[in-house]
């Protein structure tokens, strides 16, 4: 179905800007934003998709923390076990 909008030259600018940088399409950006919008509204989303751009980034900047937990603690246990801490730099002994 076709929809005729009118929006401003500032929106039609970031719309571009971001539509190069994620490789997607206008209609794409367009649709997944009022997608999310409704649902936003509707109470369609779960907490998790809510909050999900916010979890595992506060502190560390890593957004793979809570996918990845398991294999990155034990990379940081063999990193410590080899006299190394988790950024490669010499660690205290263990």
């Amino acid at each position: 179905m076709l929809i005729t909008c009118r929006i401003e030259k500032s929106l039609v600018t970031g719309l571009e800007q971001v539509a190069r940088k994620e490789g997607m399409t206008k209609s794409e950006i367009l649709r997944r934003a009022l997608r999310e919008f409704i649902d936003r509204r509707t109470g369609s989303l779960t907490p998790w998709e809510l909050g999900k751009d916010l979890f595992g980034k506060a502190a560390s900047g890593r957004s793979d923390l809570s996918t990845d937990r398991k294999r990155i603690f034990r990379e940081i246990i063999h990193a410590k076990a080899k006299g190394r801490d988790r950024f490669g730099s010499p660690g205290r002994p263990v």
